[in-house]
């Protein structure tokens, strides 16, 4: 299990995010999307730097995922916006799974 020290937060159980989900969390407050993709894991501010649309509501494609409303994708591993609408990057998330559960580092 990750260190308590390190400001790891438990999210999720693993069983809740299966092969190809993107599903909404919460950590210390802030709004996050959990995605678990190609056999990776992937946590992502749950918000479009566009219009504040929830990521977790849209699809993840690959190291991507798409916002729901215009379409914008950003990189889940940097958090970079790869494509218009949206201009800004959002913020990602350490990921660990231990124990059963998903752990996401905050900062």
């Amino acid at each position: 299990m990750p260190n308590a020290a390190s400001r790891t937060v438990r999210v999720a159980d693993e069983s809740a995010v299966p092969e190809g989900a993107v599903v909404r969390c919460q950590a210390e407050g802030k709004a996050l999307a959990v995605v678990h993709s190609q056999g990776h894991w992937y946590a992502i501010e749950d918000r479009c730097s566009h219009d504040d649309g929830p990521l977790s509501e849209g699809e993840a494609v690959g190291a991507a995922i798409e916002c729901p409303r215009h379409g914008a994708r950003f990189s889940l591993e940097s958090g970079k916006a790869l494509t218009p609408p949206a201009v800004l990057s959002v913020a990602i998330f350490s990921v660990t799974i231990a124990d059963g559960g998903v752990y996401v580092e905050m900062p």
